[in-house]
Formats: C-alpha cells, sequence, structure tokens
C-alpha cells in the first residue's frame, strides 16, 4: 500500500489494485447485507473495530460470571444453585465463543486475555457494581441480562460472520437468563414485605447502571456511526436504550415494583418511552476503572489465570506428546 500527498498535505492511502479489488467487494457485501467471512478482505479499520468489540464482549462474559458466581452457594435453595451454576457455566460459554470468533480476525487468545488483565481493553461497566442481595441475581437476570438481549439481538444480522453466528446462540441462552431473574423478582415481590423491599432496592441499584450498559449517548459515542454504517450494529446506543426502557415499563407492572425514574414518560408524539438523565461522569469513571469494584473483579480474574497455569501447561504438554506420536506413525 502507497501513500499520496494530498491538496492540505495530508497523506491518504493508494490501494493497490488487488486491495482495490478487495474493498470494492468489501463494499458490495456490505451493500447487499451480505456477511463477511474471515479469509474475505476486509479493511484494517473494519478488523481493529471488531477485534475491539468482540474481544470486550468476550471479556464482559468472563467477568460477568464473577458476581453471581459468589451467590452459589449462599442460593436459597438446591434448584436455585442448580439454576445459577448452570447460568454461569453459560456465560463462560458465551467468553469462548467470542474469544474463538475474535481469533479470526488475526489476534491470538493469549494477547486477547493480557489486554484485559493489563486493564489495556475494556468490558461492560455493570459488572463492576456489588451484588449485595439474593435479590440481586433477580435484578441482573431481569435488566442487565435483558439490556444484553436487547443489545444483542441485531448483532445475531452483524455483517461479519463469525460474530453473527455466535450471537444466535447466545441470544437463546439470554433469554432464559432474563426469564430466571424475572422469576426470582416475581417471587420476591411476592413474598414477605422484607423479601419485596429487597427486590425493589436491588431494581433500584441495577436500574440506571442498566441503561448505561448501551454505551454513550449517540453525540459521545465516536466508534457508533462507522459501526452502523458497517452493519456490525444496526440500532444507535440511544434507539437501543429506548427500545429497552419500552420493554421493561410493562414488565415492572407484572412484578408489582415500580422504576426508579422520576422523569419517566410516554411520549406520544414520537411513540418512545421517554426516561431520566444518566450519570455520563459516573459511567466514564467506571470504564476509567474507579468503580465500585473495577480492582476487585480484575485481581479475580488475574488470580484464576494464574491458578489455571497447570491445566494449560499439562494441555500443552499432551498436544505436543500426542504430535510426537503422529510423526512417529
Amino acid at each position: 500500500m502507497a501513500t499520496q500527498q494530498e491538496g492540505g498535505g495530508r497523506l491518504s492511502a493508494v490501494l493497490s489494485p488487488e486491495e482495490q479489488a478487495g474493498q470494492d467487494r468489501f463494499n458490495q457485501i456490505i451493500a447487499e447485507d451480505s456477511r463477511i467471512e474471515p479469509r474475505d478482505w476486509m479493511p484494517e479499520a473494519y478488523r481493529k473495530t471488531l477485534t475491539r468489540q468482540m474481544s470486550q464482549h468476550a471479556h464482559s462474559e468472563i467477568i460477568g460470571m464473577q458476581p453471581e458466581a459468589n451467590w452459589i452457594t449462599r442460593a436459597p435453595s438446591l434448584k436455585r444453585k442448580a439454576i445459577l451454576m448452570a447460568k454461569v457455566q453459560d456465560e463462560a460459554g458465551h467468553g469462548l465463543y467470542l474469544y474463538s470468533g475474535t481469533e479470526t480476525l488475526g489476534t491470538p487468545r493469549d494477547e486477547l486475555n493480557d489486554q484485559l488483565m493489563t486493564g489495556k481493553a475494556k468490558y461492560s461497566s455493570i459488572f463492576n457494581y456489588p451484588a449485595r442481595s439474593w435479590a440481586d441475581m433477580g435484578a441482573i437476570g431481569w435488566l442487565v441480562d435483558g439490556a444484553a438481549i436487547a443489545n444483542q439481538v441485531p448483532l445475531c444480522r452483524a455483517s461479519y460472520g463469525p460474530y453473527g453466528r455466535a450471537m444466535v446462540r447466545i441470544c437463546k441462552e439470554e433469554s432464559f437468563h432474563q426469564r430466571q431473574g424475572f422469576e426470582i423478582l416475581l417471587e420476591l415481590s411476592n413474598g414477605t414485605p422484607a423479601q419485596k423491599k429487597m427486590a425493589q432496592d436491588a431494581v433500584n441499584r441495577f436500574y440506571a447502571p442498566s441503561l448505561m450498559m448501551f454505551g454513550p449517548p449517540d453525540s459521545d459515542s465516536p466508534n457508533s456511526g462507522q459501526s452502523t454504517a458497517w452493519k456490525i450494529k444496526r440500532f444507535s446506543n440511544d434507539e437501543l436504550r429506548q427500545r429497552f426502557v419500552g420493554m421493561i415499563v410493562e414488565q415492572i407492572k407484572i412484578l408489582g415494583l415500580t422504576l426508579p425514574d422520576p422523569d419517566l414518560r410516554f411520549d406520544a408524539e414520537t411513540g418512545t418511552w421517554l426516561h431520566m438523565d444518566l450519570d455520563w461522569v459516573e459511567f466514564k469513571a467506571v470504564i476509567a476503572g474507579n468503580g465500585p469494584c473495577n480492582a476487585q473483579r480484575l485481581q479475580r480474574r488475574r488470580d484464576a489465570h494464574n491458578e489455571g497455569a497447570w491445566v494449560r501447561e499439562a494441555a500443552a504438554a499432551y498436544a505436543a506428546k500426542m504430535a510426537r506420536k503422529t510423526e512417529v506413525a
């Protein structure tokens, strides 16, 4: 790839004939709303954007296991323990799908893990808030996984094939997680006054952070526009946020609880539910590593990685042994 001088003095890339043919084919695939596959030519910026988004998604699944795994031993019944264990296992699987998909873009798993554990990579801000009660397992399932579904269902149509296909299975499993959370809150809200109060408290604490999960406002989201143009995303952050609010505003009525949003109202003119202004200063602080549980979450991830070193070493030794046997045969 060469460069040429433009009138304003800025250097711009000049594609080789092969690269230009690849760019033309890429543009055609995007225009036809089809799929880019790993061996297809793609712009480096597209590859970089996908690597960032998919790896952050994978990191979020892995870090997101922590607040729920912490409640497995304290779940109120054997049934609840089994359900929560299955859910945490699902999240591990989601991380595996997404890491595998990200690797098809050319970044090794070790490098992705290193980016997470050194703090170079980000993950969803929601997982840096503490889970203080059993009701939080309900709020996380209903609000956090519900927000994830609202965000991820459109990703099933993402222009990058491995990402879209991974999201189909992930969304099916997330729908069960959301229902599990709703059922926990429903049982608590129909229980004793203390249980209902605990459920309301959990909703109060996770409502605003779950709305922030969709990312900053469109006016402050530098990557959203290009991702939409490439058909990685299908809707803007604010559009997805409004869709989510419209969904939970009806479900909260069944729970017999309330959303902690004094500005919540239906706008007949636009046909959407309007919500309160969110604390974007807090959001940026959490993303920057200054949330309530950032340090704890990352340290636990590092500890788990170090404690699992012997498993990786054993697997590598076994693979080498099998390779030698194959060579001899």
